[in-house]
């Protein structure tokens, strides 16, 4: 018995509730134009997942019924089972539904189990998980839902759909990962295909554990599983990565990509249903636990998911198809950039270019999505080529088209009309970084501007000395160091002013409308250590490398190399890290490790301590000096300590970090990801004396 199951990826923007119900649409008119009989939909994909507090407001439930109303009364779920996703308020309680409507009727609301409440999620601030288990209750619906559907009440909770042919039930995202899950009291009940619709963003090197935990799922239980997500920026920090999956009997059967900018993405497979039920015949410890499992309730619907007409072959298994985390660097970000930059209807991106890897990998990334743009335009992609006419015109897209059809000089033309760069030297900049900025800008293809901006700096001194009647000097004039940080914060606050009017007004100085939005330029482990000036040229409207560590930034530049074809990267990658806002001299050259007095292997090191382990100071160093031991414990308890006191000095920073791409489990995002305080104890007595204690009793053994 064949029946061909559509599921699929969606680029949602939450509350954009027509913009969201075109693109369900479509995906239900793609479904059925590839024989599917059963639709799976994303989270929360009517309002867009990432809706937070606006799931609070009325106005919200009311038009997501609004647009359900729309979507049943067009006649789309005609001769298809639909698997919707959107919040439903029941006796005054918000739940995260998924609603299965066929032939016009609402089949059952089915709410959400087990909610997602760690890292960036937090969904029991708006949503009550259902804690009634398997059971229903009568929902009324509102009254143009009666009128539409002939129905007062509908189902609400937790059952199965009993078709004629087969039994389809939920486990909504969470579930999947939860340690006592639904699917396997579904499949227990007989359950043969089981729908995911999520809402799971972007994380290095997680998709493994996503697409393992399926496989797992339907290699122990059998069974069909149907994963969708949505796929884009939904309005925040976080990339949600596609990745719509069928998977049967621990096998892929079709995988949807990770990394797009497609608007819709429609997944099928034509599966077997006879091969769950042989599979599982033939597990007789899992046919005994089945015969003695509990009853989930039913839904019983007249309709046939298997097609007697379909001629087509069950879709071979294949390989899980994933990307290294340099991959993922270079196309997640960049996706993200793209949906945030049309949605936004700025007019392109502002980097301040260093000649550094920080810089350098930001604008690589915007490199990366001008070329996926490129390609997308080149292949004929509509929503692509709208919004691109829309920015820029419909002479632009001839250019583009009379051009060779090579994505790397279509790229070029593209990122020079969406990526404005700008070198700002002073006195302590060296000519390898202006020219490195320079060569990276010309290979992307990006409008740069190479200043000078040693007359703000004199000035601003100049106007200190003359109300104070002192003079602060740099460290190797002498100069304390207080007055040796103050002068290098006056040249990165500069910095960041510059950008920002620069970014108001390059695009005029073009003759064209709007204005940039800067991009920011300080990674992940800067931001734990607190090494970067508040308000500097770190503060920008977003950042795509915020959530992603040194370590991996730099592996990213080296692919980036030889696959995006920058090859300027290798000689950024051969520099130093430095900051270049003290002067150099025969004896001083300043170098970001040494600034921070640790080296950014140990600082990502201390990052996922921190966060991902859970540690404090103590737990850290009992760790670390396991681990570390090429070190003696006393040069382990120094280190973390240096790192905790800077840590705390600096965590107020956090507060005004610019909102960036999460990428990395160990994140200091203030009250998003990372819920700690900004003002600590910097001495933390107890814990450094406990460490002190610790390092006495190991030496003397």
């Amino acid at each position: 018995m064949k029946a061909t199951l559509a599921t699929c990826n969606l680029n949602q923007w939450a509350l954009d509730f027509d913009g969201n119900y075109d693109r369900i649409i479509e995906s239900i008119k793609q479904a059925k134009a590839k024989g599917a009989r059963y639709r799976l939909g994303s989270e929360l994909e009517i309002t867009g997942y990432s809706c937070e507090d606006h799931f609070l407001e009325e106005d919200t439930l009311q038009h997501s019924w609004e647009s359900l109303e729309k979507i049943i009364n067009s006649g789309h779920t005609d001769d298809i089972l639909c698997d919707i996703g959107m919040p439903v308020m029941y006796q005054s309680v918000r739940y995260n539904c998924r609603v299965y409507v066929c032939n016009g009727e609402i089949l059952l609301i089915r709410p959400k189990m087990v909610l997602a409440t760690e890292g960036n999620y937090r969904e029991p601030r708006w949503f009550v998980p259902w804690q009634k288990g398997w059971t229903t209750e009568d929902y009324r619906l509102p009254l143009e839902l009666q009128e539409i559907t002939k129905q007062t009440t509908v189902p609400i909770g937790c059952a199965v759909i009993e078709t004629q042919d087969t039994v389809i039930a939920s486990e909504t995202c969470e579930e999947l990962f939860a340690p006592f899950s639904p699917h396997t009291e579904l499949a227990a009940n007989g359950v043969e295909i089981i729908s995911n619709g999520s809402g799971s963003h972007h994380e290095l090197r997680k998709l493994d554990t996503r697409l393992s935990l399926i496989q797992n799922a339907t290699e122990k239980c059998g069974g069909v599983y149907l994963y969708a997500n949505q796929q884009g920026c939904d309005g925040g920090r976080l990339y949600f990565d596609g990745c719509a999956a069928i998977i049967q009997n621990g096998h892929i059967l079709s995988q949807g990509s990770q990394f797009s900018i497609n608007e819709i993405e429609v997944v099928t497979a034509t599966v077997n249903l006879s091969d769950v039920r042989s599979y599982r015949g033939s597990r007789m410890s899992g046919a005994v636990q089945t015969s003695r499992a509990i009853t989930i309730p039913r839904i019983y619907v007249n309709f046939n998911i298997s097609d007697t007409k379909n001629t087509n072959l069950t879709i071979p298994k294949k390989r899980p198809n994933t990307h290294i985390p340099e991959e993922e660097i270079a196309y997640g970000p960049a996706c993200w950039l793209w949906d945030y930059l049309r949605r936004s209807d700025a007019a392109g991106y502002f980097i301040p270019l260093s000649g550094g890897s920080d810089s350098g990998a930001v604008a690589t990334i915007v490199g990366s999505m001008c070329q996926i743009i490129a390609k997308a335009i080149i292949d004929g992609n509509p929503q692509v080529t709208k919004d691109i006419q829309r920015m820029f015109g419909e002479d632009f897209i001839m250019k583009i088209k009379d051009t060779s059809q090579d994505i790397m000089h279509t790229s070029q033309y593209i990122a020079n009309h969406l990526l404005y760069t700008c070198y700002m030297g002073t006195s302590n900049s060296s000519r390898e970084t202006r020219q490195r900025a320079k060569q990276l800008a010309s290979e992307i293809g990006s409008y740069h501007l190479n200043i000078n901006i040693d007359s703000l700096v004199t000035n601003l001194r100049k106007l200190f000395s003359n109300i104070t009647g002192k003079t602060p000097q740099y460290k190797t004039e002498g100069g304390s160091i207080v007055e040796n940080k103050a002068l290098q914060n006056i040249q990165a606050r500069l910095r960041m002013v510059i950008s920002y009017l620069f970014a108001q007004t390059l695009p005029w100085v073009r003759n064209r409308k709007g204005t940039l939005l800067v991009l920011g330029t300080g990674n992940v482990d800067e931001a734990l250590r607190g090494y970067l000036t508040k308000y500097d040229c770190s503060s920008a409207d977003i950042n795509p490398i915020g959530g992603i560590s040194k370590t991996d930034l730099r592996s990213f530049l080296r692919w980036a190399q030889e696959n995006l074809g920058y090859t300027s990267l290798e000689n950024i990658l051969e520099a130093p890290p430095t900051a270049e806002l003290e002067p150099i001299t025969e004896t001083y050259t300043q170098t970001d490790e040494k600034d921070m007095g640790m080296t950014y292997d140990e600082l990502c090191r201390f990052g996922q301590l921190r966060k991902v382990d859970r540690c404090g100071p103590v737990s850290m160093f009992e760790k670390l000096v396991e681990e570390w031991n090429h070190i003696s414990p006393t040069q382990v308890a120094e280190k973390v300590k240096h790192f905790f006191i800077h840590y705390s000095i600096n965590r107020h920073k956090m507060t005004t970090l610019t909102p960036s791409y999460h990428a990395e489990s160990y994140s200091p995002d203030d009250n998003r990801f990372d819920l700690r305080q900004f003002l600590y104890n910097t001495r933390w007595n107890r814990q450094f004396n406990k460490i002190d204690k610790l390092v006495m009793e190991i030496e003397e053994k």
